[in-house]
């Protein structure tokens, strides 16, 4: 066993089923092993690293801020938290923002203001949220309550009381699941985990026509698909239909943690002082890194590369289904794309990376490609021929 695998396993719990490999460094879409090796990253921290590494910007400005101040309390106010809120109001539908860590807590806040809202607006028994299944929320327990996927909730129960699930994608199943007691109704407008699959967009608008008659929470968890992964800033801007919650992270921070849940003014003002608080929330130095994310997505074309290099990488992704008989599917929006296979997705993820390639998987069959959001045609072009060549040989 390479050495530093060996000190990691004496040392740091068994939750991941991590491949054997250690990554040093990094330059752009590139990471390079401990060993030198150099593999080009279609992974980026599953969704996270959208300026890829080494980003001149973000160091220069993550650099200024620690010679400022690391770390203040929310007792008190710090600049970068007011100026990262002003630029997500300002290019958002939502009115209010409340900062966190990562995307599970980012849903935990979320679950706690809907039934804050649905007792204030419907009264106590208004506490049901309803999400759907095949999604995935986060590892909290309240999260992987909300997630639809019963092998993440395995020897977990009991789970939190109030939420159900119903097939994603069905207005009639969600309708009949809509009683006087339900409070919110949470999904993913792409979901991640659950394979890359993106909502139907008369579903989406049965969704939010149904929320506004009855006056329950319409929550998106764009915790993977948002911040211009779809080639739009938030996910829901594709679809033309405004949530009135949104969870937000990965992506958000540029690798530095960070998450934030945004409402509306109506389901803001169901949170009080002290009905939820977060002490890294609104961090001096993770409000700084979702500055330089959001002014390069906004200020400086990067969410028109996006754009550009999300059309060629699912004309690519296509070209390859049509001469590859392992793939069934194709599927997803921007740079969130997956390919669905007849077999199982461990074995090409494995030779991918044997070849200079780091893929993931959602689910057993399908492979995710989520790259940097800074990658160009070439290195999507050079991603595309590493796979080609290893399901050629996996056809054979």
């Amino acid at each position: 066993m390479e050495p530093w695998i060996e000190r990691g396993t004496e040392v740091v719990m068994h939750t991941y089923n991590r491949f054997p490999l250690v990554i040093e460094k990094g330059e752009g879409v590139y990471v390079w092993d401990q060993k030198g090796k150099k593999y080009l990253d279609f992974v980026a921290g599953i969704a996270v690293n959208s300026l890829g590494c080494n980003h001149s910007t973000f160091i220069e400005n993550m650099v200024e801020q620690l010679h400022k101040i690391n770390h203040c309390s929310n007792l008190y106010w710090n600049i970068p938290q007011i100026e990262l809120a002003e630029l997500l109001v300002t290019k958002s539908c939502f009115d209010k923002v409340f900062f966190c860590n990562s995307g599970a807590e980012a849903i935990e806040a979320a679950l706690k203001l809907a039934r804050k809202y649905g007792k204030k607006v419907h009264g106590a028994d208004c506490v049901e949220i309803i999400a759907m299944e095949q999604s995935f929320h986060g590892r909290t327990l309240g999260a992987i309550t909300a997630t639809g996927q019963i092998k993440y909730q395995k020897d977990l129960a009991p789970l939190l009381p109030g939420i159900l699930h119903v097939p994603y994608n069905n207005i009639e199943a969600l309708r009949s699941a809509v009683t006087e007691h339900t409070c919110a109704i949470l999904l993913e407008p792409i979901q991640g985990e659950g394979g890359i699959h993106p909502a139907d967009l008369a579903y989406l608008q049965s969704v939010r026509q149904l929320c506004s008659e009855k006056n329950i929470l319409l929550m998106f968890d764009e915790v993977q698909c948002g911040i211009g992964r779809t080639g739009k800033l938030f996910g829901y801007e594709v679809y033309g239909i405004e949530p009135d919650v949104i969870a937000l992270a990965k992506g958000l921070g540029g690798g530095f943690p960070i998450g934030a849940m945004m409402a509306v003014q109506k389901a803001a003002d169901a949170f009080m002082p002290g009905d939820h608080a977060s002490t890294f929330g609104g961090n001096p130095l993770a409000c700084t890194a979702g500055k330089v994310v959001l002014q390069e997505l906004v200020e400086r074309g990067l969410l028109e590369q996006v754009q550009k290099n999300s059309v060629y990488l699912k004309e690519r992704l296509l070209d390859l289904k049509e001469s590859c008989t392992l793939i069934q599917d194709v599927r997803g929006i921007g740079l969130m794309m997956g390919i669905e296979l007849n077999m199982p997705v461990g074995t090409i993820i494995q030779k991918c990376m044997e070849k200079g390639l780091l893929l993931v998987g959602a689910g057993t069959h399908t492979i995710r490609f989520v790259p940097p959001l800074v990658i160009n045609e070439k290195e999507i072009e050079e991603g595309i021929q590493i796979l080609r060549s290893v399901l050629k040989e996996e056809a054979q």
